[in-house]
């Protein structure tokens, strides 16, 4: 039998260490918002909304290399590169932006999670909810970066439970294959709404800033490396990994969420269930279409993937604040050396667990905060994209004209929709 150190070696030495942040990234962006989200395109539209991921894809991945290029060159996070190449007010109307959305999201997370756990263990949802917060927060402060961003990575093997849930239901894969190139739907401020809402929970601000900061906890936790704007002769191995690490990890994203739409789509809308406001009650309509092992599958994921995001929305937002106001920040720095940081992350935690003891439901506010987030993107995108083409911020490391076409396609594409959703019906 294998000793804890010869088990711990071994996890050390796997493949699914030595991935970078655009693993739990793209894990992160299937958070419980994602998979109400994905639920409600599937039921609402069926087949038809499938195509949004594999568009969603290379946008997504070009501009999540972008921001991980951002912090790799410069060793520094997103929101303080924008401090220095832009006016006070667009800092702070970004980060603003940010912590709404993120407040919102964390609320509906945390409550779907604790829903979730009462359906599958039993007990108070209230009280598991008040225990999960306490219990994300409490791992950031307390574990060192580099032992926790391990354990992230291994819980997103949980997603791979929405390509089990398809296992348990029939599929007809040519009529997928065919709605996905050429979909049937009216362009019309419904749809509109939901593409919104999918590219918004797809294509998020929080994701660009937690990549960006990541790398930059990365390269501080290995002693050795420097920046590439004073190391150039690292930059070829360091962007090149960057490109296989974010690629590969939005790839899992983006067929997770195929996957989520995919089962919703052959389940729900098959069954004329079309309007789904929670996760949790995606979960709860596959019990009596696919089985009692179907709806634990889509549980554990969601379960799994909130384990992920939920310290990501959190840890993007102190990471945003913190650098915006010039305080330490880091989760691999102690909480006496970076109080502000973890202050934050305490806060928005609590604050997401009190907006779901109010009156404002926020499992209601959930798809809109993904509507939120689209437009949000749109600007912050272009913010990202403009501190990639200079020098004085990157040096000869801007990004390439191909991640730039893609970045600014994303811009144009979200800015249309988000534009289609003021058509009158």
């Amino acid at each position: 039998m294998l000793s804890l150190r010869q088990i711990r070696q071994r996890l050390a030495k796997h493949p699914l260490a030595r991935v970078g942040p655009g693993l739990v990234t793209g894990a992160a962006d299937d958070d419980p918002s994602g998979i109400a989200t994905y639920s409600q395109a599937g039921a609402q539209f069926g087949l038809n909304m499938l195509w949004t991921t594999v568009v969603s894809y290379p946008l997504m991945a070009a501009v999540q290399s972008i921001c991980a290029r951002i912090g790799r060159v410069t060793g520094q996070g997103l929101a303080l590169n924008i401090r220095q190449a832009f006016p006070a007010w667009v800092l702070y109307s970004a980060v603003g932006l940010l912590l709404l959305a993120n407040t919102i999201n964390i609320a509906a997370d945390v409550a779907t999670m604790g829903d979730v756990l009462a359906l599958m263990v039993g007990g108070n949802r209230h009280l598991l909810t008040v225990a999960l917060v306490g219990a994300s927060p409490a791992a950031q402060v307390f574990v060192p970066y580099h032992s926790y961003v391990r354990f992230l990575k291994w819980v997103t093997l949980s997603l791979l439970s929405y390509a089990a849930v398809l296992f348990t239901v029939h599929v007809p894969w040519s009529e997928v294959a065919l709605r996905t190139i050429v979909p049937r739907m009216s362009f019309d401020a419904a749809t509109a709404t939901v593409v919104v809402g999918v590219f918004g929970t797809t294509i998020s601000p929080y994701l660009f800033f937690w990549q960006c900061s990541e790398e930059v906890e990365d390269l501080r936790a290995q002693r050795d490396q420097r920046t590439l704007i004073e190391d150039g002769a690292a930059a070829p191995r360091e962007l090149r990994r960057i490109r296989w690490d974010t690629w590969s990890g939005m790839l899992y994203s983006n067929l997770t969420a195929f996957f989520i739409i995919l089962a919703t789509a052959v389940t729900l809308h098959v069954a004329g269930v079309t309007d789904i406001e929670t996760a949790t009650q995606a979960a709860q309509a596959l019990r009596p279409l696919a089985g009692d092992f179907a709806f634990h599958l889509f549980a554990l994921g969601i379960l799994g993937v909130g384990a992920v995001g939920v310290p990501v929305l959190a840890g993007s937002a102190a990471y945003a604040i913190a650098e915006a106001l010039g305080w330490p920040a880091g989760l691999e720095s102690r909480a006496a050396d970076a109080r502000g940081f973890y202050g934050v992350i305490a806060v928005s935690m609590i604050a997401g667990l009190g907006l779901g003891f109010t009156s404002i439901n926020p499992i209601k506010a959930l798809f809109y905060s993904a509507v939120i987030n689209g437009v949000v993107a749109v600007p912050l995108i272009a913010l990202i994209l403009l501190l990639a083409m200079r020098p004085s911020v990157l040096g000869a490391h801007t990004a390439s004209r191909t991640s730039l076409v893609l970045g600014w396609i994303t811009v144009l594409l979200m800015a249309a929709a988000s534009v289609g959703m003021l058509i009158p019906a």
